[in-house]
């Protein structure tokens, strides 16, 4: 971990983290009131960050896991669906950050063929500059600028992943 450090410098610590969390929780359970959710969470990078949106949204809620592989250059596909009918049901995907938008739209379209209620994105972070699709999260904790970051779910070549703030490489 310390090798993985090097040249890094603290973006978002752990504090900073968890009051983002807690701020969309609130907006979520706001705008839900009443509601079950289905929870969504695409492997591996949101697993951090939907693990701790789920425990604070006190509402009625379903998880379900769903891994999309998105090679530069290739189309997008399904490594591993959700396994419940989500028809008629209310959807929130769970992103910890949403980059070129392209797994991103996918999914959301691949949901919204099964004919849910509704589907809605929340982002921990936001990276519009690096954006090829007109996707936009519905709940955002963060806009970050155009840079490569590790921590907290995110990472290179799967270290960093148990970070507990988020990095980024100086520059």
């Amino acid at each position: 971990m310390t090798l993985m450090r090097t040249g890094m410098i603290p973006l978002i610590t752990e504090s900073e983290i968890q009051t983002m969390v807690r701020e969309l929780a609130k907006e979520i359970e706001r705008d839900y009131e009443g509601r079950e959710l289905v929870m969504v969470c695409p492997l591996k990078g949101s697993i951090s960050f939907f693990s701790d949106l789920v425990r604070n949204i006190q509402l009625p809620q379903q998880i379900e896991f769903v891994q999309v592989t998105s090679p530069k250059g290739e189309g997008c596909r399904i490594i591993k669906d959700i396994s419940s009918d989500i028809k008629g049901k209310h959807v929130l995907i769970v992103e910890e950050i949403i980059d070129a938008g392209r797994t991103l739209s996918f999914l959301k379209t691949r949901l919204l063929a099964s004919e849910p209620a509704s589907v809605k994105v929340v982002a921990l972070l936001d990276k519009p500059a690096r954006r090829e699709l007109p996707i936009r999260p519905d709940y955002m904790g963060q806009t970050i600028d155009d840079r490569f970051v590790i921590g907290y779910g995110m990472d290179s070549d799967e270290i960093g992943r148990n970070y507990k703030d988020i990095y980024n490489f100086a520059q």
